[in-house]
């Protein structure tokens, strides 16, 4: 195999949850060596989110954070010690990356901040993910990502017109940040590559999320429409939903335009002049929904998918962690890939995001158990010899 696009890189990975790690995640699929930092006396709140292994909540067992970490080297410090602290500073100075997502001001009070480690190291990227940002009045808030929903303005948008809002499924500006924060990584490190000097980035998540809602901000800048909640509807496309099965599941349908939909007028066997136009199915959307869901109804799920994708008509079964399992699609590309566990024999986590190839991703190693490779982090990568680990387990820096 080729070497990995990322082999070399050195990443230390302080980060909580999902937000952080989901950019150290992509990393270690890619080739760098990624270690990650925690701390027993603390615990990642990843660690204590289910699902979890065989139904029991412990510090071990959780899939999401095995999801977000695989690939990766475990170290435990306990941060709260000078003497934790020291070697972590020596980790910046062998490290090219530090990914941070304390709340900010954190890494500050530690002596940790950017002006203090790129002292120890003069090239190091510090990229720093937060709720608001490093700086302005709300620069210090903490949250997590349900809270991002609510203040990038995806939870008041989210649900039906008559009922209160739902929001996103899951802490979405968890799940958006970690994507623009691994594009500004990559290109700082590009940077890096030509100049020689590293930097601070700084990753608002509300920020991030707030971009996809550009085109509603700036259609209340020109009309003063105020977006609301559509349930399933979506402006431009009717039929636009997700319509019940004669199986029980559910299927995702969308008409983009006059094409799709005398595809599907075609096997609903409807030739109204009213659904002629977008204009006209917009305007009979409560209509439509009914004949498309007393159609679909009578038919499985899959047998709905597969007619209606034949005739180019973009249609999907809506999928849960059962069937995702066994989804085709899935399955031909290998996006869950089986690893072996040292506590519960094995435990299945995503594959790479990213399909590479001439330096394809590799994930074949599972998340760290506490303190897992702390033996080889501090004697392989720092050098450490006996005693100099004996008196970090002493004064109770290495839980």
């Amino acid at each position: 195999m080729s070497e990995q696009a990322l082999s070399g890189l050195r990443v230390l990975d302080l980060c909580w949850v999902v937000a952080g790690p989901a950019v150290g995640r992509v990393l270690a699929d890619h080739g760098a060596e990624v270690v990650r930092v925690e701390s027993s006396t603390r615990l990642d709140t990843a660690r204590l989110i289910g699902p979890f292994h065989d139904g029991a909540p412990t510090a071990e067992s959780s899939i999401l954070y095995g999801d977000v970490n695989a690939g990766k080297l475990g170290l435990t410090l306990n941060l709260a010690l000078e003497e934790a602290r020291d070697v972590l500073r020596d980790l910046v100075r062998r490290s090219d990356v530090v990914l941070e997502s304390f709340s900010p001001g954190v890494m500050d009070g530690w002596g940790l901040g950017y002006d203090e480690l790129r002292a120890l190291n003069e090239s190091v990227i510090v990229l720093s993910t937060s709720l608001m940002g490093q700086t302005g009045p709300l620069g210090r808030f903490a949250g997590y990502g349900n809270i991002g929903a609510a203040m990038s303005g995806f939870q008041s948008l989210v649900g039906w017109p008559d009922r209160v809002p739902f929001g996103p499924y899951g802490p979405y500006s968890d799940y958006v940040a970690p994507r623009f924060a691994l594009v500004m990584l990559l290109a700082a490190l590009d940077r890096r590559a030509e100049t020689g000097e590293g930097c601070h980035i700084d990753v608002a998540q509300v920020e991030t999320a707030a971009y996809f809602l550009a085109p509603q901000v700036v259609d209340y800048r020109e009309s003063g429409r105020v977006a609301e909640r559509m349930g399933n509807r979506d402006p431009g496309m009717a039929p636009h939903g997700v319509y019940p099965s004669a199986d029980g599941r559910w299927v995702a349908i969308a008409v983009r335009d006059d094409e799709d939909w005398h595809a599907l007028a075609g096997q609903l066997g409807l030739s109204d002049e009213r659904f002629a136009t977008a204009a006209g199915r917009l305007a009979h959307a409560d209509e439509l929904d009914d004949l498309v869901s007393k159609w679909t109804a009578r038919r499985p799920a899959l047998a709905v998918e597969a007619l209606l994708q034949e005739h180019g008509v973009p249609t999907y079964v809506a999928l849960d962690s059962e069937t995702a399992l066994d989804d085709a699609q899935f399955r031909s590309r290998g996006h869950f890939v089986e690893l072996e566990h040292e506590l519960y024999g094995r435990t299945v986590v995503q594959g790479s995001r990213q399909r590479l190839s001439r330096t394809p991703a590799v994930v074949d190693r599972a998340a760290p158990t506490l303190g897992r490779d702390n033996q080889h982090v501090l004697r392989e990568l720092l050098g450490y010899d006996d005693s100099r680990i004996a008196e970090l387990d002493a004064v109770g820096a290495l839980k």
